[in-house]
């Protein structure tokens, strides 16, 4: 956490500050682990003060923060960061503050609780060279057969595949299970042994799931870090199919009991009945696949 929808929501829940100018850039007091903040705080406030915000992107899990002059402030929250617009859950873990001019917004805080996030301010150049071109398409617009042929070849489990985000960006330990169950596909199924049917359904799944979490505002679980940019908590948590479910029936063939194993040092839940490494159980609802990840529609709910 936080993985794509979070961050979504983020960028979605900070859209007011577009058109406000900085007026200084700050990084508060803080006797915590640092985090890694380019460049130093004196030069990344003279090149931003009095700039006007042009924009807010999404590059993955990263939150691009556009200005006027073609520069931009690069957020990754990585585990514990959150972008906001209110109070911060508490004033020892903030990591940087921007105060604005406008009629909407009158600062802008990152707040990381396990110093693992970063800031950075890039030129044009930059953000290509050090973010775009490090990433694969963004897992809202992957198309099913980019994403067969980013990973196709790969000896990897499709559950540690969907991670890399140099073959699809966004997808982290959360959503890539959530995403395999609603495909059907057992999390220890090799890459390079999937079928093309598998593929599609995964890539519908990406839509299907991605996009639930999105409309929920993200997944905020039990420690209670994630909040949108309003300090709110997310609601899909309360959605979950199998994340964090281990030893409970599974919903969706009534025969199974959700498993946890561990899969690249990260957790992974699955139902050993309806999550098959090849063909597709009874259970498994049909999708209508379309070219843009965003638009699959499951064609019966989970």
């Amino acid at each position: 956490m936080p993985e794509l929808p979070e961050v979504e929501t983020m960028r979605r829940g900070v859209l007011p500050i577009v058109g406000h100018r900085i007026v200084a850039a700050e990084r508060p007091p803080c006797g915590r682990k640092p985090i890694l903040f380019q460049p130093a705080i004196a030069q990344f406030d003279r090149r931003v003060r009095d700039r006007r915000i042009s924009g807010i992107d999404r590059l993955g899990k990263r939150v691009i923060i556009e200005l006027e002059d073609d520069q931009a402030i690069v957020i990754e929250p990585r585990m514990t960061g959150l972008v906001l617009l209110a109070d911060p859950p508490g004033p020892e873990h903030l990591r940087l503050r921007l105060t604005l001019a406008g009629d909407r917004c009158e600062e802008m805080l990152f707040w990381d609780r396990r110093g693992l996030g970063t800031v950075r301010l890039l030129t044009a150049e930059q953000l290509r060279r050090d973010v775009r071109d490090r990433l694969g398409p963004d897992a809202t617009k992957i198309s099913a057969e980019q994403l067969r042929e980013n990973l196709r070849h790969s000896r990897r489990v499709i559950k540690v595949g969907l991670l890399d985000q140099a073959a699809v960006a966004g997808i982290g330990n959360l959503y890539a299970a959530e995403i395999l169950f609603v495909a059907g596909v057992d999390p220890r199924t090799r890459c390079d042994k999937l079928s093309r049917p598998q593929w599609q359904r995964i890539h519908a799944g990406i839509g299907l799931v991605l996009g639930e979490a999105i409309e929920h505002e993200g997944s905020t679980l039990s420690d209670g870090t994630y909040r949108n940019a309003l300090n709110n908590e997310g609601s899909y948590q309360n959605y979950h199919r199998v994340y964090d479910r281990a030893g409970l029936g599974c919903g969706r063939c009534r025969a199974g009991v959700i498993r946890r194993i561990v899969q690249a040092q990260r957790s992974t839940f699955f139902c050993p009945i309806c999550q098959r490494k090849t063909g597709r159980h009874a259970s498994v609802g049909g999708f209508e696949v379309s070219p843009a990840a965003g638009s699959a529609v499951q064609s019966e709910r989970c």
